[in-house]
């Protein structure tokens, strides 16, 4: 038996994450469109990307993974799953990330643009490996991500039935 304050976490859930999305896109726009990648650009980027895995953070750490035991079927199961490889390439994401920023700090090119200074030329002589890591693990937290979200609101569809109550 469901009651109403689930069904009410349940659906504020559904609608955090599915707020982040349009934070993901244009956190991503703003570094596609802006050449070269200022400290203001990046900061700018960041308000927005932070935005968005608070507003998908938040409901799994409150409200879905405390419960995930009490609910363990294979749907569950396969959005816990789908989630948790996410989250596992945003951290592979991450290593990259760190190694890029401490190059590029290292160099003041966040500050001091140079645009004959080349990425790959700063750093360390893995400077592609680390580019590659964050392009591979940002593609692959989008792709579990968009996963989940949709076995989420499979779940969310049948176990709490939204249109069938208009």
């Amino acid at each position: 038996m469901v009651f109403l304050g689930e069904t009410a976490i349940a659906t504020v859930a559904v609608l955090s994450v599915t707020a982040s999305f349009p934070f993901y896109l244009y956190g991503a726009w703003i570094v596609i469109e802006n050449d070269p990648v200022t400290w203001g650009v990046l900061t700018r980027h960041l308000k927005f990307i932070l935005t968005g895995l608070a507003l998908t953070t938040v409901p799994i750490l409150t409200w879905m993974g405390p419960r995930l035991f009490q609910q363990l079927s294979g749907a569950a199961a396969l959005h816990a799953f789908l989630g948790l490889q996410a989250y596992a390439m945003l951290a592979f994401a991450l290593t990259g990330i760190v190694r890029i920023f401490l190059a590029k700090r290292r160099h003041d090119l966040y500050n001091d643009y140079d645009p004959d200074v080349l990425l790959s030329e700063i750093g360390s002589e893995n400077m592609a490996f680390w580019r590659r890591r964050l392009r591979i693990g940002v593609f692959g937290y989008v792709l579990f991500w968009i996963l989940a979200y949709v076995v989420g609101l499979a779940r969310y569809a049948i176990k709490y039935q939204p249109l069938g109550s208009l």
